[in-house]
């Protein structure tokens, strides 16, 4: 069974960066795509960023310019850059990944929370 473990949450003020790490149990070459989502308290799990293969990405509106998006397959890891954090950023971030058009995994979660 395919494992993505996140790392890299935890608490920072309004303004801060965090950089959010997914390491995946096997090589993440061939993989549709990757990326992070996220679900606020009492809100829908939403899309933050995605990555194909081929390096392509996709942001959500609210966080175009702020966050990045990136993979390593030499490490197996999706990363996800986060500048100027603000309060609405807090949620507990996913990682998600599509190795093929039958298979996809989740990441247990982290937590963010941006707070004074």
């Amino acid at each position: 069974q395919v494992q993505l473990v996140e790392s890299g949450g935890g608490l920072v003020q309004p303004g801060a960066s965090l950089r959010l790490s997914c390491a995946a149990s096997e090589s993440i070459f061939n993989w549709v795509f990757m990326g992070w989502y996220r679900q606020a308290p009492g809100k829908q799990r939403e899309l933050v960023a995605e990555i194909t293969g081929g390096g392509s990405t996709n942001y959500a509106d609210t966080v175009k310019g702020r966050f990045t998006i990136s993979r390593d397959n030499a490490k197996n890891t999706v990363y996800l850059q986060m500048n100027s954090l603000n309060h609405e950023d807090t949620a507990v971030y996913y990682c998600y990944a599509r190795k093929s058009s039958s298979l996809s995994y989740w990441g247990q979660g982290t937590q963010v929370t941006v707070s004074p």
